[in-house]
């Protein structure tokens, strides 16, 4: 004899469709990767260096925290960048966040051939002769631990050795390929 069975209650219908259990999805390819990356709402930071006595940097919105102890972070950056010599012969990198004002700034670290450092970058020599911004929401000078091969990208850890998280403002998040503000 088997046990009654409760009876099914209905429920309310989701709004979105659910996501496929099937396992048929779209297969995996950089156009894929880069689509679904696009979803990922990420805050934006730019990673600062001395190259032969002069600065450089770029935007990255790789930036994730690894350990609290040891403090260390970890970001990506392309092999073929034009910040990868200084970052590869680098012992110490800065690590700025932005705040949702600095989206100009972020846009002049991101593109290529620009004046990164020119008369409206405000910025001074930190510890260890890295360069440090102004204004931004938090920054570290870290020093680097490993660089890690990942495909055409190099991932970078660092310790960080100094910094201050003491800036005013709110994060500057990258989605759907532009910088964006936080919305209430």
């Amino acid at each position: 004899m088997s046990a009654p069975t409760a009876p099914t209650v209905p429920t309310a219908a989701s709004p979105l469709p659910a996501p496929s259990l099937s396992g048929a999805g779209r297969p995996g390819s950089p156009d894929l990767l880069r689509s679904v990356f696009r979803q990922h709402a990420a805050g934006v930071a730019v990673i600062t260096a001395q190259d032969d006595g002069r600065p450089v940097g770029f935007t990255a919105t790789s930036l994730n925290s690894v350990s609290a102890d040891p403090p260390l972070l970890s970001f990506t950056i392309g092999t073929g960048a034009s910040s990868w010599p200084a970052v590869r012969d680098s012992e110490y990198l800065g690590v700025h966040i932005l705040g949702e004002h600095q989206r100009e700034l972020a846009g002049l670290f991101a593109r290529s051939g620009a004046d990164r450092f020119g008369p409206d970058t405000g910025w001074a020599v930190g510890a260890h002769g890295v360069p440090v911004l102004d204004g931004v929401l938090a920054w570290l000078v870290c020093r680097v631990v490993a660089r890690v091969p990942a495909g055409e990208h190099r991932v970078i850890i660092a310790q960080a050795v100094v910094g201050d998280p003491a800036g005013e403002g709110r994060p500057l998040l990258y989605h759907q390929g532009r910088f964006n503000a936080l919305r209430d």
